[in-house]
């Protein structure tokens, strides 16, 4: 049958076969049962091991394990969610909230399944990408803040700038946060030389100073580069404008923008202002 093929390719079906396909109310109900002939493989070391129970899912004796619940192909665990059902809702819920601002609960009405099955379906998958992190080679890292939500709670973040993928996350944006996040990677990756990428945020500069190998590089990102030029390019105009404002008041007024706007997107008008601007100061310095 069409549908028992589909099965098989679908969720990898070599130690199970399909027993039934029967119309139920919310479509097509597959009833999958283990094949007698194949010994079930235990869910931590992926070996064959011998019969515990029939409980379902059923359960081996692994010597070197214990007991455990045995392997499904398709699933975790004891989830009643499929592997390829987990994929496409922590997908959906990650790439189309970003990009279109669709809450869960979305994600749920558009696949017809409940608000709690995209929720198992995210947790499923980071507890997954959790327990197969591998941090081996990483050498490149940038660390960020990001708020997550209104009132200034923000959580800590570090990534791998090379595959682009979260290392580790947690709350706050202060020392003990940022500690956490590197103690939870281990000291492999803090007893070797990293180069890292952040903001110039001091309590971020003091954990990398003390906890991770003296030979790391750090990179300050170039917006707070930028950012911490352009508020020193303003102080120094607010300086000159209450220096000047006795001997010539309308000298600097009205200039705070001409000295942050980009030069290419200055105005005819402004380029002009800005450029007498420049040579009076030339003329002054010599």
């Amino acid at each position: 049958m069409l549908v028992e093929r589909i099965a098989k390719r679908t969720l990898s079906l070599k130690s199970f076969r399909v027993s039934k396909v029967q119309e139920g109310v919310d479509g097509l109900e597959i009833l999958i049962v283990p094949n007698r002939r194949s010994l079930p493989v235990c869910s931590c070391c992926g070996r064959k091991r011998p019969l515990r129970d029939t409980l379902r899912p059923r359960r081996v004796k692994c010597p070197t394990c214990g007991i455990r619940v045995e392997r499904i192909p398709w699933s975790m665990g004891k989830s009643r969610l499929s592997l390829p059902l987990i994929s496409v809702l922590q997908t959906l819920a990650r790439h189309i909230y970003r990009m279109l601002r669709i809450s869960w609960e979305g994600v749920a009405r558009l696949y017809g399944v409940s608000w709690n099955t995209v929720r198992a379906a995210v947790k499923a998958s980071v507890e997954y990408g959790l327990a197969n992190r591998q941090i081996e080679g990483v050498v490149y890292i940038g660390i960020d803040e990001i708020a997550r939500r209104k009132g200034h709670r923000y959580v800590t973040n570090i990534y791998d700038l090379t595959d682009k993928r979260l290392l580790a996350t947690a709350p706050g944006r202060d020392e003990i946060s940022l500690y956490k996040c590197f103690k939870e990677l281990g000291k492999s990756l803090m007893s070797k030389p990293l180069v890292v990428c952040c903001d110039i945020w001091k309590p971020y500069l003091k954990i990398i100073r003390e906890d991770l190998h003296p030979d790391t590089v750090v990179v300050f990102d170039r917006f707070h580069i930028v950012s911490n030029l352009l508020k020193a390019v303003d102080e120094v105009r607010r300086e000159e404008y209450h220096d000047k404002k006795k001997s010539n008041p309308g000298l600097l007024k009205r200039t705070r923008y001409l000295w942050l706007k980009n030069p290419e997107n200055l105005k005819p008008a402004e380029k002009q202002r800005l450029g007498a601007l420049e040579k009076m100061r030339s003329i002054s310095v010599n």
